[in-house]
């Protein structure tokens, strides 16, 4: 999005500007509702979130499938 505004601040024409960094401009209409009012610190907040969410779902279902067949060793289905 910064480089957008940078390309539009010499000149061009948003249009042109969003083709030249390689999106479409459904795109960068997204990223600009998503992000348009964060600072860098909370960009790097909320993908330092993110991943840590990632990681967390990863764990639980690591957990249930652990669960799932120690369940069904349990009922002796082995």
């Amino acid at each position: 999005m910064r480089q957008v505004e940078v390309l539009m601040g010499q000149g061009m024409p948003r249009i042109d500007a969003i083709r030249q960094i390689g999106v479409t401009e459904q795109t960068y209409y997204r990223w600009k509702m998503k992000y348009g009012g964060m600072g860098t610190e909370q960009l790097k907040e909320l993908k330092r979130l993110q991943k840590e969410n990632e990681r967390l779902r990863r764990a639980v279902s690591d957990l249930t499938l652990d669960k799932l067949i120690l369940s069904e060793a349990a009922r002796g289905n082995f």
